[in-house]
């Protein structure tokens, strides 16, 4: 029997594979989506115990969005040249092999570079997910199975931060890392015994120019943009260095215009429902990440919480996802995506909105497990349209490519939200204690937001009342700014529907 007919190993029937196949790629995504939140509820423990400053918590979380976000594109390309399941146990592998280097870090730069490294294999097994799932399903099943692989991910990224924080509260930090470990394992040992390859369509040569071009591209804005919020930072450095990104990304879209086996074939983006559905992942996605990664130190700080509590708000949010994802799938097989990409946007806008008020008020029950119910429910609606459109606007040898593109437009959201609204939490920061104590606002000139007062002697319950203050305006400010763009994002929302191959049935 051939690799891709029934074995001892495969399911003798093509639903018995399908559901290895989606819970394989459940799995594995679940380290990864997990992740990004483990981290930030994370953030002022390993803070103290590293003693690490802001920009440096910033590239923790950014070293990880750089590389994850730069090889992803390989990572999809890679795919469909030499198997979709061979670079997916690969990528398994290398992240928990990483995450085990992670959590044996002991000083913030060898957590940078393990991060970094985390990133590269997250890149390889994250296409693969998607890309296995529309390989194994046709297209009018395939915004079901989608959105089976979008609610059961998210349910398994809500325990991970509930999990982590409660890990953080009775021992070490780094345990947040381990628990990927056995997770890898047993994703790798399903894919090995029970998903078989696809068959590769096309040879082609790796672009690995165009990799170290993005990498080195994205490096630069990220750093650019983070040393703009740092203390005593040389602004006409940071700008320099943030024109020299640009210029980069710039030389990086002309290779791509001319090379012959790109890394980001552009004539996708001709597709108006490809480029459409794109713009809408950029905005949205910056939204999300930034906010999402301000909040626990917000409250953590502000409020109190315990790094379990912190984590717990994460719950409603992916809950509330992991329900409508499923449900969202359906629609859009049956209804299209227009209002689905449309509304969605815009209700999580709403609630981002309401998370200004609700950080204010801080409580948990009454203020931010609401707000985190309509946030879940925006982007619950939102997610598997969003994922099905991208899927079905490419053809089937090109959704490795396709998937990671995507992806790796999430994550460059998501690292220009981290690096870029550190300066606009530092600005609410400062403004918001100098609003809140007019008198200390000399106090807090030099301070940046998730850290704490510079003093010598243990504050006093006044000074950590404005501190709290000050917390919570830096916190709105982002707030603000990730509403705009959220409801922004419902714009390409409307336009990518009208031109989706689901709206075209419909006409």
């Amino acid at each position: 029997m051939n690799e891709f007919g029934p074995s001892k190993t495969q399911p003798s029937t093509a639903s018995g594979t399908q559901t290895y196949v989606v819970w394989t790629a459940i799995l594995a995504s679940s380290m990864v989506f997990a992740d990004g939140a483990i981290v930030t509820v994370a953030i002022p423990q390993m803070r103290e115990s590293l003693q690490a400053s802001l920009a440096e918590m910033q590239w923790i979380t950014n070293a990880y969005a750089l590389t994850l976000s730069a090889f992803l594109l390989l990572g999809g390309a890679a795919g469909d040249a030499y198997g979709l399941r061979r670079v997916f146990m690969i990528g398994i592998a290398c992240f928990g092999l990483t995450s085990l280097w992670c959590g044996l870090s002991g000083s913030a730069g060898m957590l940078i570079a393990a991060r970094a490294f985390q990133g590269i294999g997250g890149a390889l097994l994250v296409p693969g997910s998607l890309a296995l799932i529309s390989a194994h399903f046709p297209k009018e099943a395939r915004g079901k199975a989608i959105g089976t692989w979008a609610a059961a991910s998210a349910i398994a990224a809500a325990l991970g931060p509930i999990l982590g924080g409660w890990l953080i509260d009775i021992g070490p930090w780094q345990a947040i890392f381990w628990i990927n470990v056995p997770i890898a394992a047993l994703a790798l040992w399903l894919c090995w015994r029970h998903v078989p390859e696809s068959l590769v369509t096309r040879q082609a040569a790796m672009d690995w120019l165009g990799g170290v071009l993005a990498v080195v591209g994205l490096g630069l804005l990220a750093y650019g943009l983070t040393a703009l919020g740092e203390r005593d930072s040389q602004r006409s450095i940071a700008i320099l260095l943030t024109l020299a990104s640009a210029i980069v990304l710039g030389l990086f879209v002309l290779h791509e215009k001319r090379c012959a086996a790109p890394m980001m074939p552009l004539d996708l983006f001709r597709v108006p429902a490809f480029a459409n559905v794109n713009a809408l992942t950029l905005l949205l996605y910056f939204a999300l990440s930034g906010a999402l990664f301000f909040l626990p130190t917000a409250l953590i700080e502000a409020h109190g919480y315990s790094a379990a509590k912190a984590g717990s708000v994460f719950l409603p949010f992916t809950l509330v996802m992991a329900v409508l994802s499923r449900l969202g799938g359906v629609m859009a097989d049956r209804f299209g995506t227009r209002m689905l990409l449309t509304v969605g946007p815009l209700i999580t806008g709403l609630g981002f909105a309401l998370m200004a008020p609700a950080v204010l008020h801080g409580g948990y029950w009454l203020a931010i497990v609401p707000v985190m119910i309509v946030m879940g429910l925006g982007m619950g609606i939102t997610v598997a349209p969003l994922s099905t459109t991208v899927m079905n606007a490419a053809p089937d040898e090109r959704i490795g490519v396709a998937s990671g593109i995507n992806n790796a437009i999430s994550r460059v959201a998501g690292l220009i939200a981290v690096a870029g609204l550190g300066v606009t939490a530092t600005f609410g920061f400062q403004h918001a204690a100098a609003w809140a104590s007019p008198e200390m606002a000399g106090l807090f000139a030099q301070a940046t937001f998730g850290t704490a007062p510079p003093m010598s002697a243990p504050p006093s319950d006044s000074l950590r009342e404005i501190y709290a203050t000050a917390m919570i305006g830096g916190f709105g400010l982002v707030a603000l700014i990730c509403a705009a763009a959220a409801v922004a994002s419902a714009y390409f929302g409307y336009r990518c529907a009208n031109d989706s191959p689901l709206s075209r049935i419909e006409r």
